[in-house]
């Protein structure tokens, strides 16, 4: 990436901006139709007792897309019976029975908890694969994952494989704890609806040894957020109760190395490169912001986005936000929650833990949305190569390859990434 710092907020103003009508991505594989049932239709999945009134509508939807899910599978093994015996790849098929279920943070046990936290502070400790003269700043196994973003930021922003190319970069992210570092588990989520009001009483940001910290040391004295930038000031966020160094938690101590490339705030040290891939070694800081977690990322701003959008390019813009039109969503939302350096950085962000999380709720808003449709959505695409189509360039289609830098996995094709059961992944949400 060789953008300036000022070429690259010129164009993030852009990112939440709906580009002109795309043509029509190329035609699906033919899938069966099915009706998608309502919320209080039972279903293969429907077990225990009814669902508490209080349930939140967007895990109500969830549930939904999964009932939905488990029919149009089924539907489709009765179709097809009578193809022929199965063969010895049908033995590994992923089906919803063996598939991995993602979990929200709050849901796992204290020791689940540790473990996950132990396995990214070991990622943490192993040495990077990134070549120096790529990225001289990246010095560990999770620095690789950092620089791949920063190095792709104005490639897989406001473009059409935003959602399938950060689906695969926190899949690889979750492989890398479990492979490297030996994770049992799975990439949890941070259900933003659900600690809306107050992310720092979620078991995710509450600063105790089984958080990944909460927020930072108070910082007096600074100016609102301007978003995307300074200089192109669509939204003004006013600061939190942070904006320092991480208080307590496990990660009180953990640094980060690459970035900033857009800073959000004056006393963040300058990267020694333009790109941000220079070392600068520095604490992790946050700065919680209420303002961003009740004002985008409430129940009924992710039931919208999810029952209100039915075409791809409209669901996929509404979530980035349309930051000229003062309208944030609930990815820039999500990430100015946690704010701060490098949270609040679209660059350098993946610098917080917190973002695989955040990116995990996106990943199981996007499941959602196909599930609720999974005949018209499931390879549903649209939008263009470059960041809110500036410059003008082609559609991004099925076949366009998603490449990950130095992380650790093989290129695929946006089509291998769009369904959670298929190509190289087999995992579900709760």
């Amino acid at each position: 990436m060789k953008a300036s710092i000022v070429a690259a907020a010129a164009l993030l103003s852009s990112v939440g901006a709906a580009p002109p009508p795309p043509h029509p991505p190329p035609p699906p594989p033919p899938v069966l139709s099915l009706r998608l049932p309502t919320p209080s239709q039972p279903g293969p999945l429907a077990s225990g007792p009814p669902q508490a009134e209080s349930q939140l509508g967007t895990d109500e939807l969830a549930d939904v897309g999964l009932r939905n899910l488990r029919l149009f599978l089924d539907a489709q093994r009765v179709n097809t019976k009578n193809v022929g015996p199965p063969g010895p790849k049908d033995a590994k098929k992923c089906t919803l029975e063996n598939a991995a279920v993602r979990r929200e943070w709050s849901a796992l046990s204290e020791k689940e908890k540790k473990e996950y936290i132990a396995a990214v502070q070991c990622l943490a400790e192993k040495p990077s694969k990134t070549p120096s003269e790529l990225a001289p700043g990246a010095k560990s196994r999770y620095d690789d994952f950092v620089a791949t973003h920063i190095n792709q930021t104005l490639s897989i922003h406001g473009t059409g494989n935003f959602l399938t190319w950060h689906r695969y970069f926190t899949w690889a992210y979750e492989q890398a704890l479990r492979n490297e570092c030996g994770y049992k588990g799975y990439q949890p989520y941070y259900n933003w609806p659900k600690w809306a009001e107050d992310p720092r009483k979620s078991p995710l940001f509450d600063g105790s040894d089984t958080s990944i910290s909460g927020d930072g040391e108070f910082i007096a004295g600074r100016n609102n957020t301007c978003i995307p930038s300074p200089d192109a000031c669509g939204i003004s966020l006013p600061p939190g109760n942070g904006g320092g160094c991480l208080k307590s938690g496990p990660f009180k101590d953990f640094k980060v190395n690459l970035g900033p490339v857009v800073p959000v705030s004056a006393n963040i040290p300058p990267n020694p490169q333009p790109d941000g891939l220079g070392y600068n070694p520095r604490c992790l800081s946050r700065d919680i912001s209420l303002n961003a977690s009740q004002g985008w990322t409430r129940d009924s701003s992710v039931v919208h986005l999810l029952k209100e959008n039915p075409v791809y390019l409209d669901f996929a813009t509404n979530m980035q936000g349309n930051f000229p039109e003062g309208f944030l969503g609930v990815h820039t939302g999500g990430h100015f929650t946690i704010g701060a350096d490098p949270g609040g950085d679209l660059f350098a962000s993946p610098g917080d833990p917190a973002f695989y999380f955040h990116h995990a709720m996106i990943d199981r808003s996007y499941w959602t949305w196909q599930n609720l449709d999974v005949e018209n959505r499931m390879f549903a695409l649209g939008g263009t190569l470059t960041v809110g189509n500036n410059p003008p360039s082609r559609n991004t289609t099925l076949d366009d390859v998603l490449n990950l830098g130095f992380v650790g996995v093989p290129e695929v094709q946006i089509r291998d990434a769009v369904d959670t059961l298929a190509g190289p992944f087999c995992y579900v949400y709760a």
